[in-house]
C-alpha cells in the first residue's frame, strides 16, 4: 500500500475529525507549521498529524489555548525541554483529575435524585384503584 502523506487539509481534517477551519486556526495560533506544496496548498505529513493528535487531546481535556502555545513553544525547542513540557503535562493531568472528581460527584447527585424520582413514581408505590 502507498504511503499517503502528505495530505491536503481536507483529507487530514477528515483522519483527525476536525474542520479544515480548526487546522488553518491552529495554524494561525502557531501551534504547527505546516508546509506547503508549490502552489500553496498545506501539506500534513505523519509528523504535524501526530502533533495534532496531541494537542486535540489536549485541547478536549481542557487545556486553553496559551497552554496550548507553551508546550508547543518548549517542544520547538527540542531535548532540553523535556523537564519543563513533563511539569506543564503534570499540572494539566492534576486539573484534568480535579476536573474528572467533580463530575463523579455531579454524577452521583444526578443519579440520587433520578432514584429519588423512580421511588417517588414506581408503580409499587403508587396504590391502584378499583
Amino acid at each position: 500500500m502507498p504511503n499517503p502523506f502528505p495530505l491536503p487539509i481536507r483529507e487530514a481534517a477528515a483522519l483527525l475529525g476536525v474542520s479544515a477551519h480548526t487546522l488553518r486556526y491552529y495554524e494561525r495560533e502557531g501551534l504547527l507549521t505546516v508546509p506547503r506544496a508549490a502552489g500553496g496548498e498545506r501539506r500534513y505529513t505523519e509528523r504535524e498529524l501526530d502533533m495534532l493528535r496531541f494537542l486535540l487531546r489536549l485541547r478536549a481535556t481542557g487545556m486553553g489555548m496559551a497552554g496550548l502555545r507553551d508546550y508547543v513553544a518548549l517542544a520547538r525547542q527540542g531535548d532540553g525541554t523535556v523537564a519543563a513540557r513533563r511539569e506543564l503535562l503534570v499540572r494539566h493531568e492534576q486539573a484534568v483529575v480535579a476536573r474528572l472528581e467533580a463530575l463523579q460527584a455531579d454524577l452521583e447527585a444526578i443519579r440520587h435524585k433520578i432514584e429519588k424520582y423512580d421511588r417517588q413514581h414506581s408503580p409499587l408505590t403508587h396504590k391502584e384503584t378499583a
